[in-house]
């Protein structure tokens, strides 16, 4: 089938009318088409799924707070724009020294391995700032490093010598992934870093990390390093952190996503076990052949052995075979303790997580995260947490103990999404009761709570989730407690091949998604129920109304909407990666959703409101504009541009010089208006 077109032959299941009968209504109904017109675009918006959050608790009266600044254009160029009246500065790029222990970094890629570990990392993602003693000048930011770009670190790229990685390169990438916790100033008008502060810190994907909840007790994470350790709740490292999270007790959340890729398996699948298989461990080599380094302590510590998860011929004890089920978790760190270790509180799911934001908060109610699975066809999840929450805990002095109060115990859930708006939350325990009427626990590799987190998603296929797609970044309105989540795009999404998973469905309706759509929802009384509603498609200008389904113009046209973020004021901060066109890189939009116009019978977003949702900020070439985060004064806003073509400048060496040598650097962006103010009002 052809991209935007649809086959009227197909039926609408419940009603068995042609699906374009049922679309032309439906669209006609909700504005999106004149009566009488032709309907010739995508598929199934589903039996009136656009409305079914038609509650009152987005009709907010609140002050007069409304967006400051004017739509700014477009932009193709290596310097990043903002509104008039307003200036951004370069923060922390990737390899600025924390302390001493670290040089500067270098232009030609000739850093140290103990440079890296004490500098920050690559691939600055998520971020969070957190005060220190309120202020809004000092405090502490917490930076994601996703991945790593081998032809930037290194001075002439990854080097291998008879199939193997040195040790040093390898333990240099190593130390480029992970969180840095940077102690960061404002003094005269300029944000810097406090180098050799007592609160910097990097994690790394070598750090050695606990884990809590279900599978801290399972025998599944003993390997020969915790053997010898003696504790068997013991993982090392964090990777491919990608979107972030903080808990209203003052820690950060760093989520890992890809991180399968890290890992690999070598004999045949058929001996593989199911999560493995489900969660997609390698079988051709790991993504930086971290596996093949051969070092003089390997024997003792498996340093880079441990990343070769193929089972050897004695027990559990005498290899890495289960290192794997110490990562894909939420990993949650005290900033404000740098001598505390990171803790991965395993309840809340093992999957690729993008992101995890808590809902709106009400005493003597369970504390609530939510978290998207970022791949094609994935689920969308919350944790409700067993203990009910105390507003004294908001003011811990131990906060990871708090941590463990609210995280360690309570349930799982993924999402599904129904007709008419409404949905339901699935329960994701042994009593659960599958798709099929049986029950959860009865099934091979789904026995205890610790098998289900170690397979999280193939328990939420068991049970009859909703595919989505590309779930990422979730954000909760502070006005309203309404829950959004981006969905970045699946150009997967198809009706042809007669397969239920990859067709079309109620929340995601359109073929061949490529710009992607945010959706939002309410809780209901009964904590399983929610009602939900299309908030904003993705699109270009260019594009038909019947793709263009929010009537964006090319003052806010976007793609792959990926970041999402509420600041304390209620306004949404949306992010784009890959969005980019021929009028601008990707880029950061707002909207104030509780100040919305729209009535019942449009989408939230729609032709009649477009000057509600204005751009921001444009990134240079070759970014993705990613993470967010405020001082409370709102003063400052920090962002973050990843692996930029060639910004900030990178000094004489030309960006295709045949070596790879260019150095432009992944860097977090200071936003602040000129003469002070609140940003964005």
């Amino acid at each position: 089938m052809s991209k935007h077109t649809f086959d009227p032959t197909v039926y609408n299941s419940s009603d068995n009318r042609p699906i374009s009968a049922v679309l032309e209504k439906e669209l006609t109904r909700r504005g999106v088409l004149k009566r009488g017109g032709a309907l010739a675009a995508f598929t199934a918006l589903a039996s009136f799924g656009l409305t079914g959050c038609n509650d009152d608790s987005d009709d907010v009266v609140s002050s007069d707070l409304s967006l400051g600044f004017d739509s700014i254009s477009g932009s193709k160029t290596d310097a990043v724009s903002v509104p008039a009246g307003y200036s951004a500065q370069v923060l922390a790029p990737w390899g600025t020294p924390l302390n001493d222990l670290a040089e500067d970094w270098k232009e030609d890629g000739t850093n140290s391995s103990t440079d890296q570990a004490n500098a920050t990392g690559m691939m600055h993602d998520g971020m969070h700032f957190f005060p220190l003693e309120g202020s809004s000048t000092e405090g502490l930011l917490c930076i994601n490093h996703e991945f790593i770009d081998q032809t930037r670190l290194h001075p002439s790229g990854a080097t291998q010598f008879n199939g193997q990685r040195p040790a040093e390169e390898v333990r240099k990438e190593i130390n480029a992934h992970g969180v840095s916790v940077v102690h960061i100033k404002l003094t005269d008008g300029v944000w810097d870093v406090v180098k050799n502060s007592d609160y910097n810190k990097r994690y790394t994907a070598g750090t050695e990390m606990y884990l809590t909840g279900p599978v801290a007790d399972s025998d599944l994470l003993i390997t020969k390093y915790t053997e010898e350790k003696g504790n068997k709740a013991l993982a090392r490292g964090t990777n491919n952190n990608c979107g972030n999270g903080h808990t209203p007790w003052g820690t950060y959340l760093t989520c890992e996503e890809n991180w399968p890729g890290y890992f690999t398996r070598s004999d045949d699948p058929s001996n593989w076990t199911e999560e493995q298989i489900r969660l997609g461990i390698s079988s051709r080599g790991t993504r930086y052949d971290w596996d093949t380094v051969i070092s003089s302590d390997e024997e003792e510590t498996g340093e880079f052995a441990r990343f070769d998860v193929t089972p050897g011929s004695g027990d559990v004890t005498e290899d890495f075979r289960n290192e794997a089920n110490g990562h894909g978790y939420i990993v949650e760190i005290d900033p404000y303790n740098p001598q505390a270790k990171a803790i991965k509180r395993t309840a809340l799911g093992r999957f690729r997580h993008e992101d995890c934001s808590f809902g709106k908060l009400e005493e003597g109610q369970p504390v609530v995260f939510y978290s998207g699975h970022d791949s094609r066809f994935e689920y969308i999840y919350k944790f409700v947490s067993k203990e009910l929450w105390n507003p004294a805990d908001a003011n811990t002095e131990d906060r990871l103990a708090t941590g463990a109060k609210y995280m360690d115990e309570g349930t799982l859930y993924a999402a599904r999404f129904d007709e008419e708006g409404k949905g339901e939350w699935l329960p994701l325990t042994p009593d659960a009761t599958t798709k099929d009427g049986g029950r959860l626990g009865n099934i091979s590799g789904f026995a205890t709570q610790a098998e289900i987190i170690l397979n999280t998603p193939g328990a939420a296929d068991l049970v009859g989730a909703t595919p989505m797609d590309r779930p990422e970044w979730t954000a909760v309105d502070p006005e309203t407690g309404s829950v959004y989540v981006t969905l970045t795009n699946n150009t997967d999404r198809d009706n042809e091949d007669g397969d239920s998973d990859t067709d079309t469905n109620v929340a995601n309706p359109r073929e061949d998604n490529e710009y992607g759509h945010i959706i939002r929802w309410n809780e209901g009384a009964d904590p399983s129920q929610f009602t939900w509603e299309f908030f904003l498609f993705g699109s270009f200008a260019s594009e038909s109304a019947l793709v263009n389904l929010s009537g964006l113009n090319e003052a806010n046209e976007f793609g792959s909407p990926d970041g999402l973020a509420f600041d304390d004021r209620g306004l949404l901060w949306i992010q784009t990666d890959g969005g980019a066109n021929d009028n601008t890189n990707d880029q950061m939009l707002a909207i104030i959703p509780s100040e919305l116009n729209s009535t019942e019978d449009m989408l939230a977003v729609n032709a009649d409101n477009q000057d509600q949702l204005k751009r921001f900020f444009v990134g240079p070439n070759g970014c993705e504009v990613t993470g967010l985060a405020f001082t409370p004064d709102h003063q400052s806003f920090f962002l973050n541009m990843q692996h930029p073509s060639n910004w900030p400048a990178a000094g004489t060496i030309d960006a295709t010089d045949a070596s790879g040598a260019n150095r432009a650097r992944s860097s977090t962006v200071v936003i602040m208006k000129d003469g002070g103010g609140e940003v964005g009002v």
